[in-house]
């Protein structure tokens, strides 16, 4: 092997074990965020867990078997990789938890009515979206015995 494919090779590893370690501290990051998630109301915990376990998946297959294998939330995760899905509970969580949001905003921050009918529409629109998720696999029916 010649001396400047010796150095690419080099560089190419590099780069592999510095993208490894920035995905395994954003999985950690993320994983932090949705923790505090869990416990204020005004901020989503599915989300970050979502994006923890994707940022595994990148860098450590470990972490993200753990994380996919969790007794508590490791379902709705497995739902959102295999369906998209968004538990009821879930839904009703995030929905609460947008308006809580914006009723902090509205109390705190006082804003211009245009300023609060743009947050209203944008929170709105996230509501929407997460309201608008399938719930689960679809099940077929039983079979009349």
């Amino acid at each position: 092997m010649m001396p400047q494919q010796r150095d690419g090779a080099r560089y190419r590893s590099a780069l592999h074990v510095g993208r490894r370690a920035g995905y395994i501290v954003l999985g950690f990051i993320f994983l932090a965020l949705g923790f505090i998630g869990a416990f204020l109301p005004v901020m989503p915990t599915t989300i970050f867990l979502i994006l923890a376990a994707w940022s595994f998946g990148r860098s450590s297959p470990g972490l993200e078997a753990w994380m996919l294998d969790h007794p508590k939330f490791g379902g709705v995760l497995r739902a959102w990789r295999a369906h998209g899905a968004i538990p009821r509970r879930a839904k009703w969580m995030a929905c609460i938890g947008i308006l809580l949001g914006y009723v902090l905003f509205w109390v705190s921050a006082a804003p211009s009515v245009l300023l609060a009918v743009v947050v209203a529409l944008a929170m709105l629109a996230c509501a929407l979206w997460i309201v608008t998720r399938p719930e689960g696999p679809e099940t077929e029916p039983a079979a009349p015995e």
